[in-house]
């Protein structure tokens, strides 16, 4: 199972790092996008996943091996709420920049500024 979710997660990165790369602005937050929730995927499981108990410790004669860890999966949601607003800022930024360029294509913006 963990081979299937590096595969997911090594397509995912190198996904965002191509969409990272391209020439439009609006292309290149689709692979900002993709690259946070690549991010969380990569945390997440390399934090672990155990089905087991759920983390409350009743007594002491619990085994601490079937318990999953809680706090990946908090720094992951933690990651999610300001990955989420960075994004809608970054969706905001892009939108004024449009709307005032008509363009978000670097090479058409390179070659107004020169002539």
């Amino acid at each position: 199972m963990e081979l299937f979710w590096s595969l997911i997660i090594g397509l995912l990165f190198a996904g965002a790092v191509y969409s990272i790369l391209r020439r439009s602005l609006a292309k290149n937050l689709f692979g900002f996008i993709i690259l946070s929730n690549a991010i969380n995927l990569l945390i997440f499981t390399a934090g672990g996943y155990n089905r087991g108990a759920a983390p409350f410790i009743k007594d002491s004669s619990i085994d601490f091996n079937i318990i999953t860890d809680p706090l990946p999966q908090a720094l992951i949601l933690t990651a999610i709420v300001i990955g989420f607003g960075v994004i809608s800022f970054c969706i905001a930024l892009y939108s004024l920049f449009y709307s005032q360029n008509r363009t978000d294509d670097i090479d058409k913006l390179i070659n107004e500024e020169v002539a």
